[in-house]
This record gives structure tokens, C-alpha cells and sequence, in this order.
């Protein structure tokens, strides 16, 4: 998969502050403590967890409420009473992996709330904006983006190959989000809204990451060009009213769920911290799968693992800012291709 080739600079661009920042306008101290019931849950191997992690683990899922509101107990009880919240054993699983990965107590909490409190869906409006997959998919994925933004840049191939890993079951919906600091970020926006209205967005969207470092107006056109687009309409609407509103939109939606920096991405109206999760592509998986799954909706099938794999090690340098996506095996369509055939997207 093509993401495979990207996550190791996206995690490292989220995970040290390298998400892009900016406005649109221009370990705890005491350890919990010992006497708490048997910590054993089933499903869930405590087996590669130090002393330490399992107490931290046992104190939380003994006392955080278990996610559904009408089961009022610990996620332990929940799970080991095998109570009718499905979300139980996930949530025990999910702090599971913030405890491995080294979070502290309120860490664990703030994520556990923002991943599993009901209180944390928000009512997005997607309507008018360019999506990739079916409109009606049971999962919508929303993303704020800024075309010059290099984790934005990294990002994209994973939003494509989750619409790809999730066939007709998940839906991709990009809203703009240019940054002041990116003096290219506005024109691109521009540029793709443009395309979008002549029913080229997604192979836009992708010409513009993949060239990152060549946003200028002239660059814009030559990418208009190589979509076939008609030059003159492509340069009206990049400066219309209704582009300024198109985009204009977006940001005032984004300023109003507080948006801090790009990419931002909700899932079903929930807030995803992309640097908090500790396998980018599979945490976004199983964040996928659980939503389906609570929707009573059976994921579609992972497909089979090729026999060797092409994964580069951990800390291998990505593709330089300008270069062509990864050709062979790649899951991004090439720059100027027709959309991907499974849940074709709404140009």
C-alpha cells in the first residue's frame, strides 16, 4: 500500500509538533493503587505489559465508566459481565495501547473521552464539498487541509487507501483550510475548487501534493492542461464569489470546532488526534471497523497480505516534496487518472 511508504513521516511530523499550524486570517507522580479486583479481561493479553503498565491499565479500566451511557459500570464489569455495551472490550483494548505507548493517566483519559464519549460527536455539515466514496456510506471521514502543508502532503494516500480498504462503506470529504503562514495555500485552494466545478477535483487535490514545491499561478495552469480542463473557465472560477465563498465556508466551519492546525480529520463527527494514535493506518482501521461494527454493519474484508512484503524500515526517507507518487503497487491514483471505480467519488 502506498500509505506504507508515507506514515513514517506523517507520525513523525504529527508526533513532534509538524502538523501545520496556524490561523486561516492571515508520567504521574503515583502509581494506582494494588488492591483492585482481578484485572483479567477476556480478549485482551496482559502478557508483554510490565508491573507497572498493568496497574496503570487495572486502575483505569476498574474505574472509567464502560463508553455506552446506558451501562452505568467499569469497563471491566462491562466486559466480564458480558454486558450488551459492544464498545467495552474496544475501549479496554484502546487504553491498553495508550498505556504501551507511554501516555500519562490524564493523557489516557482525554483520549479515551475524545475517542468514546457520546458528548464528542459533532453535526458536520458536508454538503457542496467534494467527497470520494458513496454519499450514502455508513462512515464519513472528514478532512481540513491545506495543499501546502507537508503533513497534509503525507496524509492523503492514507484517506485513499481507507476509501479503497473499506468499499462502499466509507465516504472522504475534503473541506479547505488554507493557512496564512503557506503563501501558496489560498491559490491551491483555489486551483482545486476550480477543478472541482469542471469535475476534476481528486486528480487536482493529487497533482497538488505531489508538487508541493511548485504552486505558482503558471504551475496552477499547467496542471489545469494536463487535466484537459477548459483554461478559460479554470482561470474565472479560480477568482469567482463563489469560490471565495466555497472556501471561505470551510474555514468558518473549522474555526467553529476549534481547529488548531492541519490536517484536521473528524470520523462520524468525532475528533481523531492524529498524534495520539500510535499506528497511524491501523489505528484508523480499527477506528473504522468499530464504528461499522456499532452500526451492527460487518467490515468488508481485509485483503490478503501480499507474500513479501515492500514495507521500507522505520525512519526511511520519504519521497521528496515534488516527486511522483510511488508508481508500483501504488494505491494513489496517478496525477490526471480517472477516480478509483469502487465508490467513485463526487468530482
Amino acid at each position: 500500500m502506498a500509505l506504507l511508504r508515507w506514515s513514517p513521516l506523517l507520525l513523525a511530523l504529527l508526533g513532534s509538533g509538524g502538523a501545520c499550524h496556524g490561523s486561516s486570517e492571515r508520567t504521574d507522580s503515583k502509581t494506582a493503587p494494588s488492591a483492585t479486583p482481578d484485572p483479567s479481561i477476556p480478549g485482551i493479553d496482559l502478557g508483554q505489559l510490565t508491573a507497572r503498565e498493568k496497574r496503570d491499565w487495572q486502575a483505569q479500566v476498574t474505574t472509567l465508566l464502560a463508553p455506552c451511557p446506558e451501562t452505568p459500570v467499569p469497563i471491566s464489569q462491562c466486559v466480564q459481565e458480558n454486558r450488551a455495551c459492544k464498545a467495552c472490550l474496544p475501549a479496554a483494548k484502546f487504553l491498553l495501547k495508550q498505556v504501551q505507548a507511554g501516555r500519562s493517566k490524564s493523557e489516557r483519559e482525554e483520549a479515551y473521552k475524545a475517542r468514546f464519549d457520546p458528548k464528542k460527536v459533532r453535526t458536520l455539515v458536508t454538503d457542496g464539498s467534494p467527497e470520494l466514496g458513496p454519499p450514502d456510506a455508513p462512515v464519513t471521514l472528514v478532512e481540513w487541509a491545506d495543499f501546502e502543508c507537508p503533513a497534509c502532503r503525507a496524509f492523503y494516500p492514507v484517506v485513499d487507501d481507507l476509501v479503497k480498504r473499506f468499499p462502499g462503506q466509507v465516504r472522504a470529504v475534503y473541506k479547505f483550510y488554507p493557512l496564512a503562514i503557506h503563501p501558496h495555500g489560498e491559490i491551491s485552494a483555489r486551483a482545486a475548487n476550480a477543478a472541482f466545478k469542471q469535475g476534476k477535483f481528486w486528480e487536482m487535490h493529487h497533482l497538488l501534493f505531489d508538487n508541493q514545491d511548485r504552486l505558482e499561478q503558471s504551475d496552477l495552469e499547467s496542471y489545469a492542461k494536463k487535466l484537459e480542463l477548459d483554461l478559460g473557465k479554470f482561470r474565472a472560477e479560480m477568482g469567482s464569489d463563489d469560490t471565495v465563498s466555497r472556501i471561505e465556508k470551510d474555514k468558518k466551519q473549522a474555526d467553529g470546532v476549534g481547529l488548531d492546525g492541519t490536517p484536521t480529520v473528524f470520523i462520524n463527527g468525532r475528533e481523531v488526534d492524529l498524534g495520539k494514535l500510535t499506528d497511524l493506518y491501523g489505528d484508523l482501521e480499527e477506528w473504522i471497523q468499530l464504528d461499522l461494527e456499532l452500526l451492527g454493519i460487518k467490515p468488508a474484508p481485509a485483503p490478503a497480505k501480499p507474500a513479501s512484503s515492500a514495507i521500507p524500515a522505520a525512519g526511511s526517507a520519504a519521497p521528496a516534496a515534488g516527486s511522483a507518487a510511488p508508481a508500483a503497487g501504488s494505491a494513489i491514483p496517478a496525477a490526471g487518472s480517472a477516480a478509483p471505480a469502487a465508490g467513485a467519488p463526487k468530482k
